[in-house]
């Protein structure tokens, strides 16, 4: 196996390349706010007239340079874009690109996740308090011990191939969730019934507030739970922790049904670890054992998408108990209930396998990350 080699990243990747994009020319917009933090790819973008702001090709890293976006992860590899396409995003932006015969693309991406880069990287931040940025040409002329090229290659190889897997596993979550709510519209909308009772949600549903957790019990060294907040209902993870003791109510668990009540007011199927959940989200449970999960899920994304479209006009959106406690709905018999949960308990039951190994998948790869990255575990490869 190849010798590891100490070399500046200037010397191993091309540092934020020089591109052509007019002022006024319409292109594919990467923003920083849709970037989740240790989340390979983007799933979407907008199309803005350049003005400003880095610009990349597909195959090219853009890691944040700004606190705490850079602590929290939000690097990504680009491969929205066609060939030969230029893209832009924030002048917040580092960005990586592979150099012929010296480095790969895939791995320079792992490298910009892993300790080996990212401390360096924050380590090197200056400025004033919550506006701290990466010092560039530290970075660019550290020394860092970088394998081969097809060794990269190689570590490349192992961890996309993780990476890909829980895309895969993530698509198809998404897929059973359309599947029901394709069901639900059609026995509880397309074919429900005049006589069924009206009531509030209480009558089939229990409500669960976060808790005011104190930032006093907050840590980053793994005391305790993580403690979910709105910023990390969408990543399924968050990095800090709480040892305060709660009512066990406020605990999120596999397949739990949550969402803010903050800015944006999307349901989500909980797929991450046992978790705490923070003040100004909540989470919606079935208040019978015959009200299936996913039928709640359908019914209260509803009403969360209505209501988010109707305090859009506001600065910062906000869902009270007030309006939660004004939701209507035509509660169905509770045979009906029955057969719809013989149909739904095996969609749920398929998205919540999926959840977990999605979350084995991704403690593997943070395992391996940094030991693949130090050298500390080798991986075979052909020259």
């Amino acid at each position: 196996m190849g010798e590891w080699k100490e070399l500046a990243l200037d010397t191993a990747a091309i540092i934020n390349p020089t591109e052509s994009l007019s002022k006024g020319v319409k292109a594919k917009k990467i923003a920083m706010t849709i970037i989740q933090p240790f989340t390979k790819r983007v799933h979407s973008y907008s199309v803005e007239k350049y003005n400003g702001g880095m610009k990349f090709r597909n195959g090219d890293t853009l890691v944040a340079r700004i606190t705490p976006c850079l602590e929290n992860g939000k690097t990504v590899f680009v491969d929205i874009l066609d060939d030969g396409e230029i893209g832009f995003g924030s002048t917040e932006y580092i960005v990586l690109r592979e150099k012929q015969g010296t480095s790969d693309k895939d791995f320079l991406y792992y490298f910009a996740i892993s300790p080996e880069f990212r401390d360096v990287a924050i380590l090197s931040m200056t400025g004033s308090s919550g506006r701290q940025r990466v010092q560039t040409d530290v970075v660019r002329n550290h020394l860092f011990s970088l394998p081969p090229l097809p060794e990269q290659k190689a570590i490349a190889s192992v961890l996309s191939s993780l990476d890909d897997k829980i895309e895969l596993l993530h698509r198809q979550n998404k897929t059973l969730e359309a599947m029901a709510e394709t069901l639900f519209r059609q026995w509880f909308v397309e074919e429900a019934q005049e006589g069924w009772e009206k009531n509030d949600i209480y009558s089939l549903i229990d409500v669960v507030y976060g808790f005011p957790f104190k930032s006093k019990f907050f840590n980053d060294d793994k005391k305790g739970h993580p403690l979910i907040r709105i910023r990390n209902l969408k990543n399924g993870f968050s990095n800090i922790y709480t040892d305060e003791e709660c009512d066990e109510k406020h605990f999120l668990n596999c397949g739990d049904l949550v969402a803010g009540m903050d800015g944006e007011f999307r349901l989500y199927i909980w797929s991450g670890e046992k978790s705490l959940l923070n003040q100004r989200a909540c989470k919606f449970i079935p208040k019978h054992n015959y009200v299936p999960t996913l039928f709640v899920f359908s019914l209260m994304k509803t009403h969360l998408h209505y209501y988010e479209n109707v305090k859009v006009g506001t600065t910062v959106i906000h869902l009270c108990k007030s309006d939660i406690d004004e939701i209507r709905i035509h509660v169905p018999p509770k045979e009906v209930l029955i057969e719809f949960g013989k149909i739904a308990a095996c969609i749920h039951e398929k998205i919540k396998n999926n959840s977990k190994q999605i979350r084995t998948l991704e403690k593997l790869r943070d395992t391996l990350l940094p030991k693949l990255m130090s050298g500390e575990v080798r991986v075979e490869y052909e020259n």
